[in-house]
């Protein structure tokens, strides 16, 4: 009963259009209207109609040379606008989550804020024994390795403003204790792509980091695994780096950066 009452408030038309838009995917790219309307429940004339409409404000595109048809460039704008409008958190929670399952690591997602690493999604490695990081924790940048890949999109003149003092507040062992180190040590990370940190904030924890680009180029997060030996077993550590590669790109992607801005 109640979804004959939602069918009174239907539109016929533009529910036959996004039937004819359906009809594209993977097996069925480009269309003659003949091989279209086998695919869709309607008259051939009035899917004709539909198709000429369609073609008239985008959504198709016809190819004159082959008489076919193909999604149109407004309907690609309507994909990429929806996932520019997706934030990092949203964006990356799914792709976090196929990490931690593939790399059998605790997984996580971070962004800076001023000086601050901030952790904005993590997942859990099953049975791990690390003890995790909640989302909402504040981590000094220059202590970590997820806040020097965060830092390697900045200009000199940005980092020495983030950075006014030659000498960094609360540097421990392992961290670098002056701005000009911290710089040197960015720019080595921006030159390999990402960043290995081997018991560098935390002994008998490593990390394999990765950087998520934005559709200016520009670092927006991180994206990480935690690993629990002093030192990553070699057996393991170019599989777990490539892991944690293609969900870097697999997010920025999601994000609207170009494909060359990932490196390493």
């Amino acid at each position: 009963m109640a979804d004959d009452q939602a069918c009174k408030y239907l539109i016929p038309g533009l529910d036959r259009g996004l039937q004819l838009l359906l009809a594209f995917g993977e097996q069925h790219k480009e269309m003659t209207f003949a091989e279209l309307h086998r695919l869709v429940d309607m008259p051939k004339a009035t899917a004709y109609r539909v198709v000429q409409t369609l073609e008239h404000l985008g959504f198709l595109e016809r190819n004159p040379r082959t008489n076919t048809f193909a999604l149109g460039i407004k309907v690609l704008r309507l994909g990429f606008e929806y996932i520019a409008s997706l934030d990092v958190a949203q964006a990356g929670q799914p792709v976090i989550e196929q990490l931690r399952d593939r790399s059998q690591c605790s997984s996580h997602l971070a962004i800076r804020d001023e000086r601050d690493v901030i952790y904005i999604a993590r997942v859990s490695a099953a049975g791990s024994q690390i003890n995790q990081v909640s989302v909402g924790t504040r981590l000094p940048v220059h202590q970590t390795s997820l806040g020097r890949m965060l830092l390697t999109s900045a200009t000199r003149e940005e980092f020495e403003l983030l950075y006014p003092q030659e000498q960094l507040p609360g540097s421990g062992p392992g961290t670098p204790a002056d701005r000009e180190t911290l710089w040197q040590m960015v720019q080595q990370d921006k030159a390999r792509g990402y960043v290995i940190g081997e018991s560098f904030f935390r002994h008998g924890i490593s990390s394999i980091v990765y950087p998520i680009f934005n559709r200016e180029q520009r670092v927006e997060a991180v994206v990480s695994i935690m690993v629990p030996f002093d030192e990553i077993p070699k057996a393991d550590r170019e599989r777990l780096r490539r892991e944690v590669r293609d969900a870097a790109e697999k997010i920025s992607g999601f994000l609207g950066a170009p494909p060359q801005a990932n490196v390493g």
